[in-house]
């Protein structure tokens, strides 16, 4: 994918989700010089409807070879330099499902434009100066946002929100550099370097980059989400605890022990945060070579859980089977959830002090839906303890940015040792170059076609 091919020539492709009797609209963009030549050869507009920007057309689509019908569509004018590419875009908006969108994409295909590569459209829009790289990587989080706060930290970040402080944190690193090779140039013509300036602008623009770094580890939340396992001896209320969780039947549920022989799995938001719930077959020692198999997913699963949820059931207490199982996890992020809470108050419950000093306590009475809000903040909690210290940011660094900044710091740093040691003036610049550079990779100021290549291939076609 090279940035100077890609603005010679027109591309296209469907741009909505292609699905069976699911879409009522389905849309085809084309976006390059042929956008509107193109368009004209395929669309039929009666009467007198004038072929303006940002007008829409009612009309029909027609196979220039057979000149047969193809679509009842709309057609959307946007041209240069007042659209997301900066390029004349066209958009055909047909009917929906797969049918009509794949003969209007073949037509258009047919008529001399090529079909984009994923993320081609916001390259081309990165690269004629419509965004800069984090606004359309945010636009990839907002396309893949599975819960509204990672909508709404992907929407800042479009918004220019993680660009606007690191462009001041780059200019500021520039004036230092400029005042710093002024000195190395003109030494005898100009007043002595403010050291104490110099020091107090580094450690401000380090606090900046550490602040931003600490949102890391939220953006990566947001974005996977929290894979949670419910683990237990079976029987204890695993599945009553899903159910009611997430509001659904999900997981059966039965007096008998053993009901649940595989991993079953809900989607939930907590906090804004996406939680991939697993809930788990009872763990024990079974006859039942079926039954073996789950216990050694639901094993598995905890192991690889971000979080564990060991449920116990009050009306039975610790057992040395509850003891077995916490050893298994117990390296784990844990919460305890006493369950069957509405059978035996917590007053005559009689916990191991060692779990009790160590792991997050919280009552339940799954099948009442009792205690589910304090399951949640149990987790929220957790999750705060850990290096979260971000949670209430509405912006958040993805692995790629957070890589580049983690050079800057290192750079920063550097300049800073630099300083301290009293080498000379031209050992500063080489690692303010440093944290320039990678400042500049953030925003996309400063980045190789191979950083580009990698950013976009993760896009959708036709984003």
């Amino acid at each position: 994918m090279t940035g100077q091919g890609l603005r010679q020539d027109t591309i296209a492709a469907i741009a909505t989700a292609v699905v069976p009797q699911q879409g009522s609209v389905g849309i085809v963009r084309l976006s390059g010089p042929a956008a509107v030549p193109i368009a004209r050869q395929l669309f039929r507009a009666p009467g007198r409807q004038p072929w303006e920007s940002h007008r829409i057309l009612y009309g029909h689509l027609v196979d220039p070879r057979s000149q047969q019908v193809i679509d009842e569509a709309l057609l959307l004018l946007m041209l240069t330099p007042r659209s997301f590419t900066r390029e004349d875009v066209v958009e055909f908006h047909c009917h929906g499902g797969i049918m009509a969108v794949q003969r209007v994409l073949q037509v258009c295909l047919e008529q001399g434009a090529r079909l984009a590569e994923p993320g081609e459209f916001t390259l081309r829009a990165f690269l004629n100066g419509r965004i800069d790289l984090t606004q359309a990587e945010s636009i990839a989080d907002l396309v893949g946002a599975r819960s509204p706060q990672a909508a709404q930290t992907a929407l800042a970040g479009l918004q220019g929100k993680l660009a606007q402080p690191i462009r001041q944190l780059r200019a500021t690193c520039l004036d230092i550099l400029a005042e710093v090779e002024a000195r190395i140039d003109f030494e005898d013509d100009l007043p002595p370097l403010d050291e104490d300036l110099i020091k107090a602008q580094l450690t401000q623009v380090l606090a900046e980059v550490e602040h931003l770094l600490a949102t890391a580890d939220r953006g990566e939340l947001l974005r996977t989400g929290l894979k949670v396992a419910i683990v237990g001896r079976p029987n204890v209320g695993k599945s009553s605890l899903l159910n009611a969780w997430s509001r659904s039947d999900r997981a059966i549920v039965t007096d008998l022990p053993g009901t649940t022989r595989d991993v079953v799995e809900s989607q939930l938001v907590v906090g804004g945060i996406p939680v991939q719930v697993l809930d788990t077959a009872g763990i024990r020692e079974a006859a039942d070579v079926v039954e073996q198999i789950g216990v050694e997913r639901s094993r598995r699963a905890a192991q690889s859980a971000d979080l564990v949820i060991l449920a116990i059931a009050a009306n039975e207490g610790w057992t040395p089977a509850d003891q077995e199982i916490y050893q298994q996890v117990k390296h784990r992020p844990l919460i305890l959830v006493v369950n069957k809470i509405d059978l035996v108050p917590p007053a005559a419950l009689d916990l191991p002090t060692d779990v009790l000093a160590t792991v997050p306590l919280v009552y339940m009475a799954a099948a009442q839906q009792q205690g589910l809000e304090d399951l949640e903040q149990a987790i929220l909690a957790t999750i705060q303890a850990g290096q979260l210290q971000a949670a209430n940011l509405d912006l958040a660094i993805n692995q790629r940015q957070a890589a580049v900044l983690t050079r800057a710091k290192l750079a920063l740093q550097q300049v800073q040792i630099t300083i301290a040691e009293q080498l000379p003036l031209d050992f500063w610049t080489i690692d303010l170059r440093s944290a320039i550079q990678a400042l500049g990779e953030v925003t996309g100021e400063e980045v190789t076609e191979s950083v580009l290549d990698r950013i976009f291939s993760r896009f959708c076609i036709g984003k």
